[in-house]
């Protein structure tokens, strides 16, 4: 910027100009022949008009109050009406115990009460006799094809909280896979899966044995799950509901709750507690037969506590809700 061109100094002290005073907003303003200051620009201190500058007018005021207690800018256009302060900028803290833990009860309740209050309207109107659980409802009757589409679009929106979960434990340090979430490996995840179903159907069948007679027939205390006639291609309707189940229910109960937990300070054993309190609390539809889930939350969670992986969780759960479901659609 040439000297022609600099913007115009405040006048030195002494010389009729003062500061402005405090307690109002005011606007400098230049002198008449005086080159333009740039938009907002106020004179800082020590600075002198160049000697070719012509003088100020006699009783030239520098200083003149802002309308309404609001600075125009002394050149360009008129200025907006005041709007909102501005949103303070975003502080990234470490967060405390207290913070996480309030997390912890939004997740999980985002999650398992919505579960809780449609397992407990089915139980409910299945002991006043309105209606049996079925496995695949019907959406749009006499339509079985756009009825799977339009089934599994509404069951996918059971794991909208999975991202969230994630992305909150990514936020203080752990990342998918630091629980063992990601690309399955056979030997590693899929394998012990099985066995994890496997023992699990095995115990159940164990505890279902002795009480088989007792359960029999007494649609009382058991609501069964029924499966209405269906085309064998909704096979891959049962295929989607067991992959969307076993991912959000071990991504929320087993990954993200344990974990919280296990930061929490809780020991193994009251965190398996807790953690098998809410799995079967959104199984009370079944009556007394939730109870049949129990060795599969109680195997599953204790393989996630000793061994950190997630994807076993996973595809035990895939495995034994798709083998049930597939049985089911075949045999209907």
């Amino acid at each position: 910027m040439t000297p022609a061109d600099q913007p115009p100094p405040p006048p030195p002290p002494g010389s009729g100009h003062p500061t402005p005073p405090p307690g109002a907003v005011w606007v400098w303003r230049a002198p008449p022949a005086w080159p333009p200051p740039p938009p907002g620009w106020t004179p800082p201190a020590g600075w002198q008009p160049p000697p070719a500058w012509p003088p100020p007018p006699p009783g030239w005021q520098f200083w003149v109050p802002a309308a309404g207690g609001v600075a125009p800018p002394l050149y360009g256009p008129p200025p907006r009406a005041p709007g909102p302060p501005p949103l303070p900028p975003v502080r990234f803290e470490a967060p405390t115990r207290r913070n996480l833990v309030r997390e912890t009860w939004f997740v999980v309740l985002a999650f398992v009460f919505p579960g809780v209050v449609s397992a407990v309207t089915v139980l409910v109107r299945h002991l006043q006799g309105v209606s049996d659980v079925d496995r695949f409802p019907t959406v749009l009757p006499g339509h079985p094809l756009t009825n799977m589409i339009l089934g599994i679009v509404n069951y996918l929106a059971i794991a909208v909280v999975v991202p969230v979960a994630l992305l909150l434990l990514a936020r203080t340090g752990q990342p998918p896979s630091s629980i063992g979430l990601g690309r399955p490996r056979f030997m590693a995840d899929v394998w012990p899966g099985l066995g994890l179903a496997a023992a699990a159907y095995g115990t159940a069948i164990a505890l279902l044995i002795p009480f088989a007679a007792l359960l029999a027939g007494n649609t009382k205390v058991v609501n069964p799950t029924v499966v209405t006639h269906v085309p064998a291609y909704y096979v891959v309707y049962g295929l989607v509901i067991a992959a969307t189940t076993s991912i959000t229910e071990e991504v929320i109960v087993n990954g993200y709750l344990l974990t919280r937990l296990e930061q929490f300070g809780w020991s193994p054993q009251r965190a398996l507690a807790l953690s098998l309190t809410l799995r079967t609390s959104y199984h009370v539809y079944y009556g007394l037969g939730f109870l049949l889930t129990v060795p599969f939350g109680y195997y599953v969670t204790r393989s996630f506590q000793k061994h950190r992986r997630l994807n076993r969780p996973i595809a035990a759960h895939f495995v034994y809700d798709a083998v049930l479901i597939t049985i089911s659609v075949l045999t209907s």
